[in-house]
């Protein structure tokens, strides 16, 4: 989900296993517009992932008390930067996160930072933060890796409308998926096509980014404007004579 628009989780939240709140490039800014998103995904059952913008502690805690099962945190390279959003995002003794979610205790009551535990999902988004994969999964506090492959693609120094290198991408998502499987740990991909689809499902990806409100949007857009177009067109041709119809017929 990149557009604030809650009602759409109304209409097709039901449809998904989870949905992706993406605070970093969707246009979600704003703690109103992130709970009311949040408040969306409760009322249909599936849960919130909310990718935050940065790794700024105080965001990254103000998300987990909007009640999200999972926060997204981009651009996680090294293992000290991991242990760091740990002591952001668990409670103590493994972390440093402050008691006291207005929504949670609302909710789940006081206890709830025992069992309402919020999942950290590191992005893995460059060659540095891959020969780093297994190190940050291992740590304790870290709940999934999220393999971002435009960025990595980008750092490679592949055009991101080329899709020849599925190779390297696929060695990527394979070694996220693998360490994830040793330590433990959910992993997470964007599969943009068919093949990228397959080759997650084929190495054990968890939980796969299917699709977004903007493509759906455009998709169901083009689909019906070309319905529309191609009506159109027919409407504009003579209808057949009574001959040529007999003839058709005979024929």
């Amino acid at each position: 989900m990149m557009y604030p628009a809650p009602g759409i989780i109304e209409r097709i939240g039901k449809d998904w296993d989870w949905v992706w709140l993406d605070g970093q490039h969707g246009q979600l800014g704003g703690y109103d517009t992130m709970l009311s998103m949040v408040r969306a995904c409760d009322l249909v059952g599936r849960p919130a992932f909310v990718r935050v913008p940065d790794h700024e502690k105080g965001g990254i805690a103000l998300a987990a008390d909007m009640g999200a099962k999972a926060v997204i945190v981009p651009q996680v390279d090294t293992v000290e930067q991991a242990e760091a959003l740990v002591r952001a995002l668990k409670f103590p003794p493994l972390g440093n996160r402050s008691f006291g979610g207005r929504r949670p205790i609302d909710l789940h009551g006081r206890g709830y930072y025992r069992s309402k535990d919020v999942w950290l999902v590191c992005q893995i988004e460059s060659p540095e933060a891959l020969e780093n994969a297994d190190a940050i999964a291992a740590l304790p506090g870290v709940d999934a890796l999220f393999l971002g492959p435009d960025d990595l693609m980008l750092r490679w120094g592949v055009p991101l409308e080329n899709s020849s290198d599925m190779i390297r991408l696929e060695a990527a998502i394979e070694k996220v998926a693998t360490v994830c499987q040793r330590h433990g740990k959910a992993s997470i991909c964007v599969a943009a096509g068919a093949e990228a689809t397959r080759l997650a499902f084929l190495h054990g990806v968890r939980y796969l980014v299917g699709g977004g409100d903007a493509m759906f949007l455009a998709h169901g857009s083009q689909f019906f404007r070309q319905a529309i177009a191609q009506a159109q067109e027919t409407a504009k041709r003579p209808a057949p004579s009574a001959a040529n119809t007999a003839t058709a017929h005979a024929y």
